[in-house]
């Protein structure tokens, strides 16, 4: 209902704004002067800091895209926003500050004793997860670094027992992964019974399948397909699903509805945005 209103209440006067700034007859009004005019105010939750103004995405990234010729539409990528991307305080990005809001809302999950494997982490989420919630036997895992506690293979994770994990975090791993469905279901062997994580890639909402083929190799390539050059699929939002399931995870999507419109708002998470929770 919050979200209807806010529609109602605010887009009319959007779409009437556009024109006239189409037509030369107004300017155009930046994002910090709406929000200062619905007297809210930008905030990270991961460094807990007050914004200014979030970073865009680095001119470098969408100049690659452009060099190569993207073949998709970036701004049909659900989690992302490009104009409001990075903190500039801790860097956490807005998929970062959309977990982050999330642990916050739901604190019981991880402000207690468990243990939680986070693979491929990130410094700002690894800070958070740390100074906020002290009580949590954190582990870290990646394949390419060397600055986690375990190096592993997310496809092969026999280090771990089965049901070791109360809580896991993938964020954007499983979209370099050619057996993606193999490290989904490491994920789910690992996961304790009613255990949960945060399960998250780039989903192009303008597909109707997921995008792959193994004949793509070179990194130019990559990018013109995928968006970056180690990735070897784009995700279709019914085809991570789908996975994710046939692994044997329960699939639960917050949105704006969940969390609603102001706090998408003041912590520059997109209005396409989902957080994808899954659980055992």
């Amino acid at each position: 209902m919050e979200t209807v209103n806010l529609i109602k209440k605010f887009i009319p006067d959007r779409i009437k704004g556009s024109i006239n700034v189409l037509l030369g007859r107004a300017k155009a009004i930046p994002i910090e002067k709406v929000i200062s005019s619905q007297n809210l105010k930008l905030h990270c939750p991961v460094c807990d800091q007050k914004i200014n103004s979030f970073k865009r995405m680095p001119d470098l990234y969408m100049k690659k895209l452009d060099e190569v010729a993207y073949i998709h539409p970036v701004y049909q990528i659900e989690t992302l926003n490009i104009m409001a991307y990075s903190c500039p305080v801790c860097r956490a990005t807005d998929r970062e500050r959309l977990y982050a809001t999330f642990l916050l809302k739901n604190s019981e999950i991880v402000n207690k004793s468990i243990k939680i494997l986070d693979i491929a982490p990130s410094k700002s989420l690894q800070r958070f997860l740390k100074n906020r919630f002290i009580t949590i036997d954190y582990r870290s895992a990646d394949l390419m670094s060397d600055d986690v506690d375990d190096k592993i293979d997310i496809t092969d994770m026999g280090i771990y027992q089965e049901c070791s994990f109360d809580f896991i975090i993938c964020s954007h791993v499983l979209e370099h992964v050619i057996d993606d469905l193999r490290a989904m279901k490491e994920l789910y062997r690992i996961l304790k019974p009613g255990g949960m994580g945060i399960v998250m890639a780039p989903i192009l909402l303008s597909l109707k399948e997921d995008y792959e083929n193994p004949e793509i190799k070179s990194e130019d390539e990559r990018w013109k397909h995928f968006a970056q050059g180690d990735h070897v699929r784009m995700y279709s939002k019914s085809g991570f699903i789908n996975k994710l399931k046939v692994a044997g995870f329960k699939v639960n999507q917050y949105n704006i509805d969940t969390f609603g419109s102001e706090v998408f708002m003041k912590h520059g998470i997109h209005q396409r945005s989902v957080l994808y929770v899954v659980e055992k």
